[in-house]
C-alpha cells in the first residue's frame, strides 16, 4: 500500500517535464525595471565611522515644477535615516524647500544674507528640521535680489562655495535646491557644488531643456569648476499606465544612457499631502512606494560613489 505524502527521508521523484520546468525558470530574462534595465535592489550603505567633509550635490534643472524641492527633501530625509549628516540649502526665492520641512523663514538668517554678508557665520543660518540629521539653510523672497547686489562682486560665482566651504567639515552631503533657471544663482549653485542630479519629469517638454542644461554644465566644468560631474538624471513623476511617459523615459535612456539613475519616482497624491504637512514623506508615508523609491535612490547614490 502507497501514501500519496513523500516517505521521510525519500528523496523528490524528478521527471523530465520537472527538469524542464526548472530549466526555463533559470533561463527567463531578468525582471526589467521602468528604465529598461534589469530591476535590482541596491544594498543599505554602511554606517559612517566619522562623518566630513561633505560632498556637495545641486539639484538643478532650469524648467521648474520637475520634482527639484521633493527630491530634495526626500533624498535629505533618507540620508538621514540612513546615518548620514546632510545639509540642505534653499536656494529658491520661493522658498520652497524651507516651507517643506517646516522651518522659520522670516526674522532669522537665510542664505540671502549669507551671499551678501561675510560677517555673518554660516552655522547661524543653519536650523534643524524634524528629522535627525537634516539641517537646513532657509531662504524666502530676499534671495530674489541677489542676482542684482551680486553682479558687480569679484568672483560673483564663487561665493556660495566660499559659503559652504565654512559648515562643509561639519556634514556628509550638502544638497543644494536650485531655482528654475540658469542665472547667477544656479552658476554659483554649479560652482560650488562636486555633482549634478537632474530631476527630470517625464514629460516631452522637461525633455527638450535637458541639452542646454548639459551645455551649461559643461561651460561650468570648463570655466569655473573642472571637478563637477554629472551624478545621474532622475526621472520623476512617471505614469507608467500612459504611453507618453513610458516614450519619454525610453528616449532619455537612449539619450543619456548609464548617466540616467535606475531608480524612478512615480507620480502620486501623497507628496503634495506631505508638502503640506510640512514632512519628508519617508515620515508621513513610510510604507508607500514613494518612500521606498527614495529609500532606494539613497541607496543607488551611495552605491554609484555619489555620496559617502
Amino acid at each position: 500500500m502507497t501514501s500519496g505524502r513523500q516517505a521521510a527521508g525519500e528523496r523528490p521523484h524528478v521527471t523530465n517535464q520537472t527538469r524542464d520546468s526548472a530549466d526555463a525558470l533559470a533561463t527567463l530574462p531578468p525582471e526589467l525595471g521602468p528604465t529598461g534595465r534589469p530591476h535590482r535592489e541596491f544594498p543599505a550603505p554602511k554606517p559612517l565611522r566619522s562623518h566630513g567633509p561633505a560632498r556637495i550635490i545641486a539639484l538643478c534643472n532650469q524648467k521648474g515644477g520637475v520634482g527639484k524641492t521633493t527630491t530634495t527633501i526626500n533624498l535629505g530625509a533618507t540620508l538621514a535615516e540612513y546615518g548620514r549628516r546632510v545639509l540642505a540649502v534653499d536656494f529658491d526665492p520661493q522658498g520652497a524647500l524651507s516651507a517643506g520641512l517646516g522651518v522659520q523663514t522670516h526674522d532669522v538668517p537665510t542664505i540671502y544674507d549669507l551671499l551678501l554678508s561675510r560677517a555673518i557665520d554660516p552655522k547661524d543660518a543653519i536650523q534643524h528640521s524634524s528629522v535627525e540629521g537634516l539641517d537646513v539653510i532657509p531662504a524666502n523672497i530676499d534671495l530674489s535680489a541677489a542676482e542684482i547686489n551680486l553682479v558687480n562682486e569679484v568672483a560673483r560665482e564663487q561665493i556660495l562655495a566660499g559659503v559652504l566651504r565654512k559648515v562643509s567639515a561639519d556634514y556628509d552631503v550638502i544638497l543644494i535646491d536650485c531655482q528654475p533657471s540658469l542665472g547667477l544663482l544656479t552658476v554659483n549653485a554649479l560652482t560650488a557644488a562636486h555633482g549634478v542630479v537632474i530631476p527630470l519629469e517625464c514629460e516631452y517638454f522637461a525633455l527638450r531643456g535637458v541639452a542646454l542644461l548639459i551645455e551649461t554644465i559643461d561651460k561650468v566644468r570648463d570655466r569655473l569648476n573642472p571637478a563637477i560631474t554629472l551624478d545621474g538624471i532622475l526621472a520623476t513623476m512617471y505614469d507608467s499606465r500612459t504611453l507618453h511617459s513610458r516614450e519619454v523615459l525610453e528616449r532619455v535612456v537612449d539619450a543619456f544612457g548609464d548617466d540616467v539613475l535606475e531608480t524612478v519616482i512615480t507620480r502620486t497624491v501623497k507628496f503634495p499631502d506631505a508638502t503640506v504637512a510640512a514632512t519628508p514623506i519617508t515620515e508621513f508615508a513610510p510604507e508607500h512606494q514613494a518612500s521606498k523609491s527614495y529609500r532606494q535612490l539613497a541607496r543607488e547614490l551611495v552605491f554609484r560613489g555619489a555620496v559617502a
